[in-house]
Order: structure tokens, then C-alpha cells, then sequence
């Protein structure tokens, strides 16, 4: 399937989480959106801080959805609420939908950080090695921004991103989820 990101009714899911290190649950929110900005659907979820389930999470805002017009997942990251690692094939795979993982900054990696929290680091470490390595984008805004997409072309990525993100980094999609999933955190 190819993703045509200059179609006007493209629609993207994009999700994010909030949380906080000394609670056992954190937040995802979903935010589908046309390529004109509108906000066209939400979806949550809750996932453990920590945990192994963040793919569960994605799979049900996905699936509650119901949503059959959605062309492609934005995630705000494969590495989130404190080490819980998205199978971004599982991801691919379940919803037949390109997946695109997008973080900000450049890094060694985080092999070194999940063995020093983790007493029994070795699953963890395999989940995180699957991910695949990440490929930096540069933005029409001028900023870098990288990513891991399954299911899109190197160039139908950058066009999705550049369609949906207006200033800065963060596309509006991820921008608009991450607010969300901030408000959704229970004290």
C-alpha cells in the first residue's frame, strides 16, 4: 500500500504518553487528525510505568476506535513511560497501517540505561535491539527529528511529517496527544 501524504483526507492517529516515575500507571492518548489540522477522534489508554505493555496500549486506542479511514500511526517514541518498548512490528503488523516512531534528539542508545535499572535487563535489551536504528529527518522547519518507519518509504515519511508539522519539531498530531496524555495524569 502506498501512503499518499499529498491526498487532502489523509488522516493520521498520533499518540503519545505523560507520566510520572513514581506512579504505576501513565498515560496514552491518541489524536486522529486530517492533513488540514482537524481533530477528528481521541482515544486513551493506560500502560505500566515501566512495564511491557505499551504495544497493548497502541493495539486499544487503535482498535477502540473503530476507525477504518486512518492512514498511518504517528508515535511519540518506541521507548516510553520509563523503558516500556513498543513492538512497532506487532504495531505494523496488527493495524496494516505504516507505523512511524519519531524522537528529537540524537543518542547512544539506551543498552547501557536498561541494564543499570533492570535486574534481569537481557528481554528488555532484545525488544529494544529489534526497534532497528533510527534515521535522521530533516524537517521543512529546518529542525532534525528522528525516526523508525515500517510500512513508508524514506519519502513518504519526511512528506507525512512535513504535512503535519507546523513549526518547530513535533508534529501536530504528537503535539496535541502529548497534551492530552499530560492532562489525563491522576495525582
Amino acid at each position: 500500500m502506498t501512503l499518499r501524504v499529498h491526498k487532502r483526507g489523509v488522516r493520521v492517529l498520533g499518540i503519545a504518553e505523560s507520566f510520572r516515575k513514581t506512579a504505576p500507571k501513565s498515560s496514552l492518548a491518541g489524536v486522529v487528525m486530517r492533513k488540514d489540522l482537524r481533530i477528528d477522534g481521541f482515544g486513551s489508554a493506560e500502560i505500566s510505568v515501566g512495564g511491557d505493555d505499551a504495544t497493548e496500549g497502541i493495539l486499544e486506542i487503535f482498535g477502540g476506535l473503530e476507525r477504518s479511514d486512518i492512514n498511518a500511526l504517528l508515535l511519540n517514541g518506541s521507548v516510553i513511560s520509563w523503558f516500556n518498548i513498543v513492538d512497532l512490528d506487532r504495531v505494523r503488523e496488527e493495524t496494516s497501517l505504516p507505523v512511524v516512531s519519531l524522537t528529537y534528539q540524537e543518542s547512544e542508545g539506551l543498552e547501557g540505561c536498561i541494564r543499570k535499572r533492570f535486574s534481569h535487563p537481557e528481554e528488555k535489551i532484545d525488544m529494544y535491539r529489534r526497534l532497528g536504528p533510527r534515521e535522521a529527518v530533516r524537517l521543512k522547519t529546518g529542525f532534525l527529528v528522528y525516526v523508525r518507519s515500517l510500512g513508508a518509504t524514506a519519502e513518504e515519511t519526511k512528506g507525512l511529517l512535513n504535512s503535519f508539522t507546523l513549526e518547530g519539531k513535533v508534529p501536530e498530531p504528537l503535539r496535541v496527544a502529548r497534551l492530552l496524555a499530560r492532562s489525563m495524569i491522576r495525582d
